[in-house]
């Protein structure tokens, strides 16, 4: 798996840091998405799945 942001799409919104936190954090300035992990685990790979589906701005792309 692996996961790509794009960055100018995201909002804010949070839900991918909510849902995979091992993934995704958030800046403290603006509060727009930091991919922590583009490889995810594979204990983090569900959550990650989520995350891109939930996502409000559908900023994140998973390519299994």
């Amino acid at each position: 798996m692996h996961v790509d942001v794009d960055i100018p799409a995201c909002i804010g919104a949070g839900q991918c840091v909510l849902l995979a936190p091992e993934v995704f954090d958030q800046r403290d300035d603006d509060g727009l998405v930091v991919l922590l992990h583009p490889e995810p685990a594979p204990e983090f790979r569900e959550a990650t799945r989520e995350a891109a589906q939930v996502c409000p701005a559908m900023a994140i792309k998973v390519t299994e």
